[in-house]
């Protein structure tokens, strides 16, 4: 009896074990979460979403935005003040995450990488891409500022030949008073 109880034990284990294997984690396809814009000027604002059955039904789930200045990012006029923007949304009852609106910081630059997961799900990525409003940056100097560093080098250079020309006039006349 014993061994006929052994049995059916191992039976329903073996059963079941197959039912543990669904309840793993989702993993969506990937580019299933999408910026709109993918480049955008510092500052801008930009949604991020994805699409249906990146997630579980109607759970929660955790959107991060890591870029230069990351503090200052913001999501929906919620100004996070850590080193990695993050905020928590609700997926809908399809799975998929609904425009997020985020706000960069005006001090922007480079790439926001910006992930969703969840619970039971290993989410998605997608990127942002910060250009430049008005071009190239300015670097270098008015060569108007140089002005007093070109008058100031020219009045040493001319007292440098002063003191030369002195000095050899008053060789020469060391030479013939001899």
């Amino acid at each position: 009896m014993a061994r006929a109880a052994g049995a059916a034990l191992v039976g329903v284990v073996l059963a079941l074990a197959p039912n543990a294997a669904h309840a793993s984690t989702i993993y969506p396809p990937v580019d299933s979460c999408t910026t709109s814009p993918a480049s955008i000027t510092a500052g801008g604002t930009l949604s991020f979403s994805c699409a249906e059955r990146t997630f579980g039904a109607d759970e929660p789930v955790t959107i991060t935005v890591t870029g230069q200045d990351g503090a200052n990012t913001s999501f929906a006029m919620v100004h996070l003040g850590i080193s990695t923007g993050s905020t928590t949304r609700t997926s809908d009852a399809n799975g998929a995450l609904g425009d997020v609106r985020i706000v960069l910081p005006a001090t922007a630059s480079g790439v926001y990488n910006i992930a969703a997961i969840s619970r039971s799900s290993a989410g998605g990525t997608a990127s942002a891409s910060i250009t430049g409003a008005d071009g190239l940056p300015r670097t270098g100097g008015d060569s108007g500022q140089l002005v007093g560093v070109w008058v100031g080098g020219g009045a040493l250079v001319l007292a440098g030949a002063v003191v030369l020309v002195a000095l050899a006039v008053r060789r020469r006349r060391d030479r013939n008073d001899l």
